[in-house]
Order: structure tokens, then C-alpha cells, then sequence
């Protein structure tokens, strides 16, 4: 059975959150967790927070074992775009994106 969690619109680029992810895929769960609550960049925080609801949203269902699970998929995708400008000289402007990520989180049991 797969348990899925979602978290949208999150303030970081997708590129930055899919190195991380790579690294967790087909992970069982206490490892990834391990992972991610050591690594330094700002998507690990993000993935550990939605691994954690994940793994809540596994302890509603009584008829999934806990101590099976795994990430089984974890898709990354880009969300809407912040469009901003930054005055430069002469006159002109250049443009800035903040981009934002909906990052889905499944996991499974093995």
C-alpha cells in the first residue's frame, strides 16, 4: 500500500531539492531519515519535515508496518514562478525569479 505527502509551493528550487532526493530514493525510512537530518543544505530540512508526515500519514492506516516502509518515489516539480526586478546601471532593470517547488513524497512497504 502506498502512503503519499505532499508539500506545495515550498520557496527553494526545484534543481537544489532533486540533488537531495536522489540521494534518498529506495531508501528504507530510518536511513533517509538519518540522512537527511545530517546533510547542511536547506532542501534536507524540507524533505526530513515531509519524510516525517509521511510516515504519520502511515501510522493512521493499521494495516501498514512501519518498520517495512521505504521512499519508494519522490517527484519534484516546479511550482509557480516570483517575478522581481533589480535596478542595474544606466537605467536598466534585470530580472529575478524565485522559483518555487511541489515536491511528492511515496512510500512503501518492502
Amino acid at each position: 500500500m502506498e502512503i503519499v505527502a505532499r508539500a506545495r509551493m515550498i520557496r527553494i528550487s526545484p534543481r537544489k531539492v532533486r540533488l537531495i532526493v536522489d540521494l534518498i530514493k529506495k531508501k528504507n525510512i530510518n536511513d533517509a531519515s538519518g540522512l537527511l537530518t545530517y546533510m547542511p543544505q536547506k532542501a534536507s530540512a524540507i524533505l526530513k519535515k515531509l519524510l516525517d508526515s509521511a510516515v504519520a500519514n502511515a501510522k493512521q492506516k493499521k494495516y501498514v508496518d512501519i518498520d517495512n516502509l521505504y521512499v519508494k518515489n519522490v517527484l519534484v516539480d516546479g511550482g509557480p514562478t516570483m517575478k522581481r526586478f533589480m535596478p542595474r546601471a544606466m537605467g536598466r532593470a534585470t530580472k529575478i525569479r524565485k522559483r518555487t517547488s511541489h515536491i511528492t513524497m511515496v512510500l512503501d512497504e518492502s
